[in-house]
């Protein structure tokens, strides 16, 4: 009998071909519910899963051939990881293969922000041309403090080198990383001298609302901010709040606290209304790790992982 995997999301075609080309049975479900997911598992050798289902606990004692979980992408948080470790069930994902999408993403966004690309572009369609209100800011020589220096946050350091900023990193479970232009700091000193902060935090109950109105009241520098990382990891309401304050230049967020906009409620709708009603917010709908590119990396760095 073949081992069998099933791919609860939309994948690269390399990821299915190289199960195939291992032994595996594979069924492609994008659509997959966590109920019909429920029903199936107990057959199963091997899941993909990115961040539409939740593999808890209840599910995974369900899977009782289960032998891996890949999850293509980073963070681990709807995956219940110490649960299936304790069942023998391999859990792997692979940052490596988008994380340069993610830095890319957020330094064009930021690019964007400093020098009103995306506002001044969108007055011109609108018939506009205003060179004065339209003037930019340079990003060389600027401080950008970068909070979360895993895959993502050292690779946007990578990337900001040709600019000869000095990047203020910080990271409570990472030492000895400082190079160059790059300094180990602590989340304060950013909060003080960074010109722009951009967030690279996995989502756990530690960073949940990591950028709340506390965080933003410390701001020094009216720092532009940027989030690739997780909606949830800063609060929208305090973000709105540092906005109409002053306390921050502009936003560039490529994750919402809620990204199912056909579930929000009346207060969600408000919020997201006054985000992008503001010329100092740009908002992508999750798509910073979602580049042609990463979509085949993170398929071939994940079955390279999984090891089978």
């Amino acid at each position: 009998m073949k081992p069998r995997a099933i791919l609860t999301a939309k994948t690269h075609p390399v990821l299915k071909e190289l199960l195939v080309s291992k032994g595996y049975e594979v069924e492609d479900s994008p659509q997959v519910s966590y109920e019909e997911l429920g029903e199936k598992i107990s057959f199963c050798t091997g899941l993909i899963v990115t961040t539409r289902l939740k593999i808890d606990r209840s599910l995974l004692e369900r899977a009782t051939r289960l032998q891996w979980i890949g999850r293509l992408g980073s963070g681990m948080e709807l995956i219940d990881t110490g649960y299936a470790e304790s069942r023998g069930i391999r859990c792997e994902s692979s940052p490596e293969g988008n994380r340069n999408a993610v830095a890319e993403q957020a330094l064009g966004m930021l690019l964007s922000l400093m020098h009103k690309i995306h506002s001044a572009a969108d007055e011109v369609r609108h018939g506009k041309w205003n060179r004065e209100d339209n003037r930019g800011r340079e990003l060389r020589g600027k401080t950008v403090g970068i909070i979360g220096y895993g895959n993502t946050g050292s690779q946007f350091a990578r990337l900001l080198a040709p600019f000869e900023v000095t990047v203020f990193a910080a990271d409570k479970y990472k030492f000895g990383y400082a190079s160059g232009y790059i300094r180990e700091a602590s989340v304060e000193q950013i909060a003080r001298y960074a010109d722009v902060i951009s967030l690279h935090l996995p989502l756990t109950e530690e960073t949940r609302h990591f950028a709340n109105d506390s965080f933003f009241r410390q701001l020094e520098k009216k720092p532009w901010f940027i989030n690739t990382s997780r909606g949830k990891v800063h609060d929208t309401a305090a973000l709105l709040r540092a906005l109409g304050s002053g306390k921050i230049s502009g936003v560039a967020l490529d994750v919402l606290e809620n990204e199912k906009l056909e579930t929000y409620t009346d207060l969600e709708r408000d919020q997201i209304s006054r985000l992008l009603a503001d010329k100092r917010v740009l908002v992508t709908p999750h798509i910073a790790g979602y580049s042609h590119e990463a979509f085949e990396a993170m398929a071939r760095i994940l079955i390279q992982k999984l090891e089978i």
